[in-house]
């Protein structure tokens, strides 16, 4: 409902200094690409609704909100103290529903922008404290306890964290230790560490990066440091760059039938609960089938159960996702059976003659999409492809390849694991 205007103080801190330009009075009609409200102009004004009467300060196209003077009715209170502040987040003050429904038009938009039609089924949406996966940047701060957080909207800057709402848990109760653990991060000047944080089946694995690697970097007494505050915080694996400093034991997940250890660094789905919704659905999709590619195949998000189906030839540019998914093969006893490769789907695609029997095609790429294959898959006699994006841009491009060589796009699944951010991810069949 409708209330008095109020000053913007985003999770409970105050407004930022006023930019320069003089205040103005913006009525919001939609919300952007980015999640910014949309003013005529246009002007963009971040934490913003449509139809919201607002005050806002600033110059040109961009304007920082000074106070919400006729809120929506859709507005909602942020759930996170550093809501505002933190880049992480962009619609925690968007209700649910209409949050949801924005995400499933524009991506209607963006394939309308291809000219492309098809039915979009009830969106996936995960739910907070889910994510299995977060980096958190360190900055120095005492011998004890490290800064650690998220960088700062449009900045450099970062906002040390207490909390993370979208996060799981067992990630938001380690905070504290995994600030304890970067302190020892800071034996040279130029270290701005990364801990990329991954929550397994056996518990929390973090991979560090950005340590200034000159004169070898880590010296002895802070690698021993490190690996006696990773075995105090209970961490079963910390790696720096990919190389082991502490396991306690193997971190591994399990994905459909089989055990997989992860590599060091290795890439997963961000909640466990989207990562099942979509493999759930790629095997429904391609139930019936008799020979499968699964491409882009990381360590096996999708192959195992498409390998419970029919027999399924693996690909992908990571040699150590590749390894790892083989390694777990003898954790999956039944399957129709598995093979794999190492190799850049990019710059080597599995070629017409390469994909003679295959009948279903599955791909997952990067955020750059996977033009090169689907032109393969386009000239080849695939009989139905399942493409998985996290990009509805680039997967928009790819569809219009496929869908000019008689592809039609049957059905497509939105996925919402990245909460409150202004992405959305998908999974689109196409049979001919």
């Amino acid at each position: 409902m409708r209330g008095p205007k109020r000053r913007f103080q985003g999770g409970g801190r105050p407004s930022p200094k006023p930019p320069p330009g003089p205040p103005v009075e913006l009525t919001i009609q939609s919300v952007g690409g980015e999640g910014d409200g949309v003013a005529a102009g246009p002007v963009f004004v971040p934490f913003t609704l449509p139809g919201e009467r607002v005050r806002a300060q600033g110059s040109g196209e961009r304007r920082e909100l000074m106070a919400v003077l006729e809120p929506s009715a859709d507005r909602i209170t942020p759930v996170c103290p550093h809501f505002g502040s933190c880049g992480g987040c962009a619609l925690q003050h968007w209700g649910h529903e209409p949050y949801l429904a924005w995400k499933v038009s524009r991506l209607a938009g963006t394939l309308a922008r291809e000219r492309i039609e098809t039915e979009i089924l009830a969106p996936y949406a995960a739910g907070p404290a889910t994510r299995r996966r977060v980096t958190l940047h360190a900055r120095r701060g005492d011998r004890d306890m490290a800064r650690l957080g998220y960088k700062a909207r449009k900045s450099w800057d970062l906002v040390d964290i207490a909390v993370c709402p979208i996060a799981h848990p067992t990630i938001q109760a380690a905070i504290p230790a995994l600030k304890r653990l970067a302190a020892r991060l800071f034996e040279h000047p130029k270290s701005a560490p990364s801990l990329h944080v991954t929550l397994t089946d056996a518990g929390l694995d973090i991979d560090i990066t950005g340590v200034e690697a000159k004169s070898g970097g880590l010296s002895a007494d802070a690698r021993m440091q490190l690996a006696e505050r990773a075995a105090e915080a209970g961490f079963v694996r910390v790696t720096l760059g990919g190389e082991v400093a502490y396991m306690a034991h193997a971190p591994h997940v399990q994905l459909g039938p089989a055990r997989v250890i992860l590599p060091a660094g290795g890439f997963l789905q961000a909640t466990k609960d989207a990562e099942t919704a979509m493999a759930d659905f790629v095997a429904a999709q391609a139930a019936g089938a008799t020979r499968i590619a699964d491409l882009f195949c990381g360590v096996g998000t999708f192959t195992f159960r498409l390998a419970e189906i029919a027999p399924t030839h693996a690909a992908d540019s990571a040699p150590e996702a590749v390894a790892a998914l083989m390694s777990a093969l003898s954790t999956a006893p039944g399957l129709k059976g598995v093979t794999a490769e190492a190799r850049d789907l990019a710059r080597r695609p599995l070629l017409v003659h390469d994909l003679r029997h295959i009948d279903v095609a599955v791909f997952d790429p990067p955020r750059a999409g996977a033009a090169e294959q689907t032109a393969e898959l386009a000239r080849s006699g695939v009989s139905r492809v399942i493409g998985v994006s996290c990009n509805p841009a680039t997967f928009a491009r790819d569809a219009r390849t496929l869908i000019d060589a008689g592809f039609t796009l049957e059905r497509l699944l939105p996925v919402d694991q990245f909460l409150w951010s202004p992405h959305v991810e998908l999974v689109g069949v196409f049979t001919r």
